[in-house]
């Protein structure tokens, strides 16, 4: 007898178990005693027939084992699927940012005025003058550098990772593409950042990216600490508004309870005045019935 044995993969083997002492004693182990016994069994189940529905009932039993199998390890893969998909999403879909274009638009300007890359600003002139083209084209190659910090950094921080992912197989390969598609986005962006700064300033290149992280840190700083400071001077006007509506509801509750008071008040006294109504109005019924009665006695 064979027992069933199932893979993780779904797929199914057949083991056949040992013989155990007993019945290697009593001659199952092999030889001529078990193929006698063997055939003599088989011959009787010959005789007396197996019944149809139960090759049937194994052959259904066979095909839902199969089925099962099958609709699990299609699960397992579309799971996968979904996973690598997730991963895919919106994560490398970078874009330089719009100082790129700008700092273009601002060089156009500059040459037009007379600006030649690599030479630096003309003989007599101030480089540092804050309308001369040298200054302008280095305040807008910074601000462009800048701009640049988040998606530089967004690269080289998944860049150890997706390497890892890729060299075990544990990323689609749209995911991949992907990736390499932003790295040499970024990675030429970088290069020319480097370029630009050289013909503005030769050996600029070697610290720009240095000093482009440094103005982002103090930027990112400034703005956290704006964001802080908005959100405190909004906790005190809350606070404030807070206690003057809390003032203005003692107040409002405070009149309401006098004008409640008063209004009690009020109905008291009306009620008093109707009852004092109503006794002299019972009073004068009263005395014109009995001078009624007294009229009529004397009458007899």
């Amino acid at each position: 007898m064979q027992d069933v044995k199932i893979e993780p993969d779904g797929s199914t083997t057949f083991e056949t178990p040992p013989l155990n002492e007993t019945a290697q004693e009593e001659g199952f182990a092999g030889g001529e005693s078990a193929g006698e016994d063997f055939e003599e069994t088989f011959e009787e189940v010959v005789e007396k027939g197996v019944d149809p529905a139960l090759y049937f009932l194994i052959g259904v039993v066979i095909v839902v084992f199969i089925f099962l199998a099958y609709q699990r390890r299609k699960k397992r893969i579309e799971e996968e699927d979904d996973f690598f998909s997730n991963l895919d999403g919106e994560k490398f879909n970078l874009r330089l940012p719009a100082e790129v274009d700008e700092y273009y638009e601002i060089r156009t300007k500059c040459e037009n005025a007379g600006w030649e890359p690599g030479k630096g600003p003309p003989a007599g002139a101030d480089k540092n003058a804050a309308t001369g083209p040298q200054r302008i084209m280095a305040q807008a190659l910074m601000k462009r550098a800048i701009a640049d910090i988040p998606i530089v950094t967004h690269i080289q921080k998944e860049s150890a990772g997706m390497n890892k992912l890729y060299s075990q197989s544990m990323c689609s390969v749209k995911q991949w593409r992907s990736y390499q598609s932003a790295e040499v986005l970024v990675s030429q962006e970088v290069e020319e950042v480097r370029a630009e700064a050289d013909e503005i300033e030769p050996g600029w290149s070697q610290v720009i990216w240095r000093q482009a992280m440094q103005y982002h840190n103090m930027l990112k700083q400034k703005h956290e600490m704006e964001a802080k400071a908005a959100l405190e001077a909004s906790k005190k006007r809350k606070e404030i508004e807070d206690k003057v509506n809390a003032e203005k509801k003692k107040v409002d509750d405070a009149n309401a309870r006098e004008l409640a008071a008063e209004r009690a008040a009020q109905d008291l006294i009306k009620q008093e005045e109707r009852e004092k109504d109503s006794k002299g109005a019972f009073k004068a019924g009263s005395g014109m019935k009995k001078g009624f009665l007294d009229a009529k006695k004397n009458k007899k």
